[in-house]
């Protein structure tokens, strides 16, 4: 009789605690089911970047002096800088400037180590092409501007704010 209520109190013990755990596993489910959701639908919906974000790099070809500080900084030396001698007034004048962005780590040495205001960094990170030459670009395809996400009426911007984690967490990050 004993082994039996035993077993019975035993029994008791594993449905609460199956309970409690039923409990918190709900409490998890209801809490996210608050949030709104993460995933976007991605052509048609785009992440706005930060300003520090390191995408295509545009080229100004005027402002380039031909001194080759990008290709020094670069730790794959990358950037091609194909430049003339003029004796006459004793200058080096740009002829040609190449960057393959199949190769390009995007470290942005070359934009922040530049003496003129050349190159930049823009928000354009849509760079898949189905032929690797078609990554490497010349001063015509890297002086072209940048695609500003956030001007197209087609494409609905999405901020790239903390919106999928609880308050208590955008508390702590604004904190710190």
């Amino acid at each position: 009789m004993f082994s039996t209520l035993i077993e019975f109190r035993s029994y008791g013990q594993q449905a609460v605690e199956a309970a409690k755990y039923i409990g918190q596993g709900s409490a998890v489910t209801l809490d996210h089911s608050n949030r709104s959701p993460i995933t976007i639908q991605y052509p048609y919906e785009k992440i706005l970047s930060s300003e520090r974000f390191r995408g295509r790099i545009h080229f100004e070809f005027d402002k380039c002096i031909a001194c080759e500080v990008c290709v020094r900084v670069c730790p794959i030396n990358l950037p091609i800088v194909d430049w003339i001698l003029t004796k006459d007034i004793k200058k080096k004048r740009l002829r040609n400037y190449s960057i393959d962005f199949g190769v390009c780590i995007f470290c942005g040495n070359c934009v922040e180590y530049r003496p003129t205001n050349c190159l930049s960094m823009t928000e354009e990170y849509e760079l898949s092409s189905y032929d690797r030459h078609e990554l490497n670009h010349d001063q015509t395809a890297s002086g072209r501007l940048p695609f500003s996400t956030s001007q197209d009426v087609s494409i609905q911007v999405v901020s790239a704010s903390l919106s999928y984690l609880p308050k208590i967490f955008e508390v702590e990050k604004l904190n710190n």
